[in-house]
């Protein structure tokens, strides 16, 4: 057992996706309906034995509604969902038993893979229930050899929306549209993975499922359920056969599926992360999708477990390239110039931070996506033709890049 330390603490709030064709990504909507609290609380360490050499479980205070657990549950899912309980609905679909299963391993692997490329940090874990219902798994490192900051969070959450972030996540600003409150499970996995060489791109990630629960004769949102997600890159610096790499390994995964979705969800990738103040977006896209139910759904499950599986060979190999390049104060306070439009983006344009206001959300827990530093400059122009200029016209040009 471990001596006892102060660290910071994560739990996930759920969060729906938007049902525009035109938004999504970070939030929690966006990059995902998933958000952190951060608190300082004691550490006891534990033997895992599965993916990680020692992982630190958290249990002090309860966080607003969340219960911090010291153990892991085998499900985070209600008796009447879990299909391996006798007390399971025979009506009841196992979706949200497949995609829990998902997004437990893909959690799994990405930890794993970043951990091995770290070389020496490892993740910090809290476990959380909620007294209505599910919980989740939030793991983070910080300031590791390789990373600055990675968070790799997972969420099962069982809750009702009250109309107004209803209304909020579904981006709708009518007054006429009043529905009741709306019962609704979520479940999904949101990471972001912010490197501390500025020649080794951020990654953003998450896949998601959601349904509103209330039957089309009560108040509230009709019955209904989507797929939600994406992942995205954000580098300081250009280097083409990396960005290749990365857009070819999105384009394989689509393809198994429907030759329309890469180029379909490519464009709603750049659509989205664009910073209108600037009119640039905030990185070199990827894919992005919302509201996806017009298929079949176990095909969209395989489709989402697909994608959250293509994390690690789209974007590992990268900094594994890049993560020892040597590099100037010049790069490194581009990389941070880079970062604060990331900070831009996220409070100006992610809808989950409108979400996370509406519904009282600690504001630690809407800013979760940020990274831990970043920088601004009076009226910074780089020079035409220089790497950063590069980076810069590729972000308010979007290119075709396979």
């Amino acid at each position: 057992m471990a001596a006892t330390t102060t660290t910071t603490t994560s739990i996930l709030y759920p969060i729906p996706p938007s049902s525009s064709s035109s938004l999504s990504s970070r939030s929690t909507i966006s990059s995902s309906f998933f958000r952190r609290t951060s608190l300082p609380k004691p550490l006891t360490s534990i033997n895992n034995t599965t993916t990680h050499s020692r992982v630190v479980i958290r249990s002090a205070v309860a966080i607003e509604k969340e219960t911090p657990e010291t153990e892991r549950p085998d499900t985070f899912l209600r008796e009447v969902d879990d299909p391996s309980s006798s007390a399971a609905s025979p009506h009841s679909s196992n979706v949200r038993a497949k995609f829990e299963k998902m997004i437990r391993e893909a959690q799994d692997s990405v930890c794993a893979a970043v951990e091995a490329a770290d070389g020496g940090a490892i993740f910090k874990e809290d476990v959380w229930s909620r007294p209505g219902g599910g919980g989740g798994i939030s793991r983070v490192l910080q300031d590791g050899n390789v990373w600055e900051k990675a968070g790799v969070n997972i969420s099962v959450v069982y809750g009702v929306m009250p109309p107004e972030a209803y209304r909020a996540a579904k981006g709708d600003n009518s007054t006429t549209t009043k529905p009741g409150p709306v019962p609704f499970f979520a479940a999904g996995i949101s990471s972001v993975l912010h490197p501390k060489n500025p020649f080794a791109p951020t990654l953003h990630f998450n896949y998601r499922y959601f349904e509103t629960d209330a039957p089309k004769d009560a108040p509230g949102a009709p019955r209904s359920w989507w797929f939600g997600g994406g992942t995205d890159l954000t580098p300081a610096y250009i280097f083409e056969d990396d960005v290749k790499h990365f857009h070819t390994v999105q384009k394989n995964t689509c393809d198994k599926f429907d030759p329309s979705f890469y180029p379909k969800f490519k464009k709603w990738c750049d659509d989205y992360f664009v910073i209108k103040h600037r009119n640039e977006r905030r990185g070199l896209g990827g894919i992005f999708f919302d509201d996806l139910n017009d298929y079949d759904q176990e095909m969209l499950l395989s489709f989402a477990t697909e994608c959250a599986n293509s994390v690690v060979p789209a974007y590992i190999p990268i900094v594994e390239k890049r993560k020892d390049t040597p590099f100037t104060e010049q790069n490194k306070e581009w990389q941070q110039l880079r970062r604060g439009r990331y900070v831009e983006f996220n409070l100006v344009y992610d809808r989950g931070t409108t979400f996370g206001l509406k519904t009282g959300g600690r504001i630690e827990s809407i800013l979760v996506s940020l990274p831990l530093t970043a920088r601004w400059e009076y009226d910074h122009k780089p020079e035409e033709g220089s790497e950063e200029w590069k980076l810069l016209d590729a972000c308010i040009n979007p290119k075709e890049w396979i």
